[in-house]
């Protein structure tokens, strides 16, 4: 009979601990009423093209002339092209091509990359949004109060002599709206601005940058870029030409026009 009151004291312990247990179980935490957490929307894009395969073989022809003075089989190793090297092809892919030729090299890069948003509470287009802006920002594009009609013109006898173009930060060039970016204004539309800028009817949003820049002593190479964003997809075009002697300014308005056509061109291509 001494340990009767030991029992007892036993017995309620596990009989607490029993009653005790439903706190673990999945539900125990939840609270009638609380709000459901529904996860943003996936982007548009679950893969991305075969880089290499994206541009079409008259238009790698027509980027890059020089190819067309080579052996036939050194010119389908220009239009083979290189592919980029990346640690995940269903995130990031892109494609070199290079051609020479006796008056100018031209190189042409395109980079695809699908943006993944792992907060389920933000969707992959707005995480795109907020990579897309920061490219942006990056380029830091004049504005139209930013640059002067006083400001030198890219092709202008200044640039030529190797100065950094004026009026745009990094070296970039600055084109007059009245002034055609070789030096010459003869045929040049006073209307039109060549000047980095946003641009319209291209994906969601889009922007063109054209940079002059000169290494050492070597000829002064232009590279225009042209990035836009299309749902969860960010595509980047790069279009350069270096001429082989130093007093020549390579045309802004042709490789602005060419790497536009190209990016509107893959533009169509992912909305296929």
């Amino acid at each position: 009979m001494a340990y009767v009151p030991g029992v007892a004291l036993l017995v309620a312990l596990v009989a607490g601990c029993s009653a005790g247990s439903g706190a673990d179980e999945p539900d125990a935490d939840s609270k009638p009423g609380s709000p459901t957490v529904t996860a943003a929307p996936p982007g548009k894009y679950r893969t991305l093209p075969e880089s290499c395969r994206a541009v079409p073989r008259s238009t790698l022809e027509d980027l890059l002339p020089g190819a067309a003075g080579l052996t036939e089989e050194q010119r389908e190793k220009v239009y083979e092209g290189t592919a980029t090297v990346t640690y995940d092809t269903d995130r990031k892919v892109g494609c070199r091509w290079k051609s020479d030729a006796p008056d100018a090299s031209r190189n042409l890069s395109i980079d695809f990359e699908r943006v993944v948003s792992y907060d389920p509470s933000v969707s992959d287009d707005d995480r795109t949004r907020e990579v897309y802006a920061k490219k942006q920002e990056a380029a830091a594009l004049p504005t139209s109060a930013g640059v002067t009609p006083s400001e030198t013109p890219s092709g202008s006898a200044s640039a030529s002599a190797g100065s950094t173009p004026s009026g745009s930060p990094g070296g970039k060039a600055s084109a007059s709206p009245s002034a055609d970016p070789s030096g010459s204004t003869t045929g040049a539309d006073p209307d039109e601005d060549l000047r980095p800028r946003l641009l319209d009817g291209l994906g969601d949003a889009a922007f063109l940058d054209d940079a002059l820049t000169r290494a050492g002593s070597t000829a002064q190479h232009r590279t225009v870029s042209v990035v836009f964003r299309t749902s969860n997809v960010i595509v980047t075009v790069q279009y350069t030409e270096q001429p082989a002697r130093v007093t020549e300014v390579p045309d802004s308005r042709e490789l602005q026009e060419k790497a536009q056509a190209l990016a509107r061109n893959l533009a169509d291509t992912l909305s296929d």
